[in-house]
């Protein structure tokens, strides 16, 4: 199969409402929960300036069909949540970033994107960085059929270990 097209971008410190709902299908609990706050303060009109991002929070686990999911959208740092609305900061960082369809993509399922983007990832210069893997969807009301989601892979430069230094046989008197 073919690798996937991906870039690196490195997400800005930005400001974000957050709500979260763990049941056997969050992301759509989540989701009516973020549209009911963002939507009458016109956030979900300009997703340029107010993107969406998801999360599993937490994961699935074998054997529960619960599970969390966490939605965060850019607001103003002057914004006031309500009901089940908090903000955070999100501290920004570098990502691997590539682009599927929710359904029917041809690089296969959701879950086989994310596991092709890490594993091309971790053949390259770069390693997973302990934080949340962020789902973006380029338009956040746009039904699963037409879905299109960047997935955000945080990532940090591999370490290279220190060369060792150079022999020096007149230094050495073994050496010969």
């Amino acid at each position: 199969m073919s690798e996937l097209a991906l870039h690196i971008e490195r997400l800005p410190r930005m400001h974000v409402a957050t709500v979260r709902a763990v049941s056997a299908t969050p992301e759509k609990d989540a989701w009516q929960k973020l549209r009911a706050w963002a939507e009458p303060r016109g956030l979900l009109r300009q997703p340029k300036l107010h993107p969406v991002f998801g999360f599993n929070n937490p994961g699935p686990a074998p054997g529960h069909s619960a599970y969390g999911y966490e939605f965060w959208i850019r607001v103003d740092p002057h914004s006031h949540p309500a009901g089940d609305v908090e903000l955070k900061e999100f501290p920004g960082g570098l990502y691997a970033v590539t682009t599927c369809r929710l359904v029917s993509d041809p690089a296969g399922p959701l879950g086989e994107v994310w596991r092709r983007l890490w594993d091309q990832v971790q053949a390259g210069p770069y390693r997973w960085r302990r934080t949340h893997e962020l789902e973006h969807p380029h338009d956040p009301l746009a039904t699963d059929a037409v879905m299109v989601l960047d997935l955000y892979l945080p990532i940090e430069p591999c370490e290279t270990p220190p060369e060792p230094p150079p022999s020096d046989p007149q230094g050495d008197p073994d050496a010969a």
